[in-house]
């Protein structure tokens, strides 16, 4: 291909001169311009996935419209034969995914040297399409969890020419130096080829819509290598253009990294050491800046065969360890700067969640220069109310379950009847997102309450478990946990949706709400005299009724299906919407005021 490319070049710098000689040829010269473009210029295959900004919103587009990965990523061997992928992309297909998150595994890629098989790959995408799945495939190349483990056997056997990160006490380990030219080159010989193949039998389909490169990245037992290579980039300044990036976005850097180098008097030049002080937290520094530049260079060549977005994961830095006890210099959220800077060509940086505390783990990765996706995620029946809630609350791009084989396809699986009623969502989610309309709703046992505040509105949004004629709220059993968003369509009128979840609404110039809330009760019904014990005064201000409550679908284009009304009882006697656990509704809500 290339030397038709170079013989085609040859011909137009011939036929280029003699226009030059004749320039009253003008058609032929915009004509010439057409062809120099086309031959000259070897771009990556168009794909049809990209991320754009709506708001502060970062949208991934597939197939000319925004679309929310509801997705499931497989365990680690799903993938590793032909007959597991046949088996289980049906099930998928029942489960309600519309995405599929796959490892595509170096050894089974390139299983002798320079020889090349892609059945697995082609046996993937021919699954996916018969069961209507986008695909999301995973890099398991040099590292995979910290480890090397899909390294093929010829690479690791040849750790001579392709060598490993050491300890501190000089223990090899099996983990590929990211130091390393020859790994580098190995590992992205096989990744071009596999880019390749995808885009000679994919650039019509765009059933790949994104890659991630690696998994997990980072290193293990310390916070850095400590090859004879990497002391020696160790003693070397830090890079120029790390320098350049903190100091041109000092105002923006994450938290942990500006207080880091402010501790050593933000320095302009310097080692590492004399830039981010003498301790494990630069170690790690210095140690995410050489796996973000090696995944750069991965970034640049998927960029040149098959342009679509580009992600890394992230195991968390939790429970209290430090780095080399966790994966260290991965892309964690307080790495976001050197990882921004030293691969800006990946898209994403995504956790890997595995524990307590999600709202705060999500918060930390929808950050101002980091969009919100969740390629792995522990598989739980909380996954359901989990999706509403990132949705809602962080304008995320989707979400993936691990191991989502093992997961129930039953209609009544919370997960299959979270991802449906989100399929039906996704017109409105999409063309509100990024716009400060909605709000995401996440409830357990601890944690039951959240007030929103919307002009002169208060909703107050809580566990569906509060309520006092539900016996499962009071058995001893753990809560399910609740959750769901909250779209403003318009003044007083609202899309609720998800599972486990009651809300009220109230006038901000309701002053004597509290006391109202008190004579009541949490039932809605009166209390006798000698518990009513607070002073009653005169009302004054508007107050607010709920019009209607509507279960609806909603269609493609974004209209609603009346399904049925729910009064009465349903609604409490207009007291209060409520969607119970266990069940997922979309729900249409119009308010109206009165005095």
């Amino acid at each position: 291909m290339k030397s038709i490319f170079k013989t085609y070049r040859q011909n137009i710098g011939t036929y280029f001169h003699n226009l030059e000689a004749y320039p009253q040829k003008i058609g032929g010269y915009l004509v010439l311009l057409f062809i120099i473009h086309f031959f000259t210029v070897e771009p990556a295959v168009a794909q049809k996935s990209f991320l754009q900004s709506q708001g502060t919103a970062t949208q991934l587009i597939v197939d000319g419209k925004p679309f929310l990965i509801l997705g499931g990523e497989l365990g680690n061997s799903s993938a590793s034969s032909v007959q597991d992928i046949e088996r289980i992309f049906p099930k998928l297909q029942r489960m309600g995914l519309n995405t599929v998150l796959v490892p595509a595994y170096w050894d089974l890629t390139e299983p002798t040297e320079g020889h090349f098989d892609f059945t697995l790959t082609d046996k993937v995408l021919q699954q996916a399409r018969r069961n209507n799945l986008k695909v999301v495939f995973l890099w398991f190349g040099a590292w995979k969890n910290s480890m090397s483990c899909y390294a093929p056997l010829w690479f690791k056997e040849n750790h001579k020419k392709y060598p490993r990160a050491y300890t501190q006490t000089g223990k090899p380990l099996e983990i590929a130096s990211a130091f390393s030219e020859n790994v580098y080159q190995a590992d992205n010989r096989a990744f071009s080829a596999w880019l390749q193949h995808i885009a000679a039998i994919d650039k019509e389909e765009g059933t790949v819509i994104m890659v991630q490169i690696e998994n997990e990245i980072g290193m293990l037992e310390d916070a850095r290598d400590y090859s004879q290579e990497a002391d020696k980039a160790f003693r070397a300044p830090v890079p120029t253009e790390l320098m350049n990036y903190l100091q041109k976005n000092k105002k923006t850097l994450h938290s942990q990294m500006i207080k880091k180098w402010e501790s050593q008097g933000c320095k302009k030049q310097g080692a590492w050491q004399e830039v981010f002080g003498a301790d494990i937290y630069t170690d790690e520094i210095f140690m995410a800046w050489h796996y973000a530049r090696y995944v750069e260079r991965m970034a640049q060549t998927a960029r040149s065969i098959y342009n679509v977005p580009l992600y890394v994961n992230a195991a968390m830095n939790s429970r209290g360890r430090k780095p080399g006890e966790y994966p260290s210099a991965g892309p964690l959220a307080h790495l976001i700067d050197v990882w921004r800077c030293g691969a800006p060509n990946i898209d994403i940086l995504a956790p890997d969640l595995y524990d307590d505390g999600f709202t705060n783990w999500v918060a930390q990765y929808k950050l101002h220069n980091n969009p919100l996706f969740i390629p792995e995620i522990r598989l739980t029946d909380n996954n359901g109310v989990r999706a509403f809630y990132i949705f809602g609350e962080h304008d995320a791009i989707g979400i993936s379950p691990f191991s989502i084989e093992d997961g129930s396809d039953s209609s009544d699986s919370p997960l299959v009847q979270s991802y449906a009623r989100l399929k039906e969502l996704m017109p409105l989610l999409t063309e509100y997102q990024g716009k400060g309309m909605m709000k995401g709703l996440l409830f357990n046992q601890k944690d039951k309450e959240r007030i929103i505040t919307d002009d002169d509105l208060s909703i107050t949004c809580r566990h569906y478990f509060t309520l006092p004629w539900d016996p499962r709220a009071t058995d001893g059993s753990a809560w399910p946990e609740g959750g769901g968003l909250i779209l403003k369509l318009s003044k007083n009128e609202y899309i609720v949706a998800g599972s486990g979840i009651v809300l009220e609404f109230t006038k901000a110039s309701e002053k004597a709400s509290s006391e109202i809330r008190k004579q009541l009760g949490e039932d809605g019904f009166a209390l006798s005299n000698e518990q009513i014990k607070t002073k009653k005064e005169r009302f004054q201000g508007m107050r607010c009724g709920i019009g209607h409550v509507d279960e609806v679908e909603v269609d493609k284009e974004g209209k609603f299906r009346y399904i049925r009304r729910l009064n009465g009882d349903q609604d409490h006697q207009g007291r209060h919407v409520r969607i119970s656990v266990g069940e997922f509704k979309i729900l249409h809500v119009r308010l109206y005021e009165y005095q």
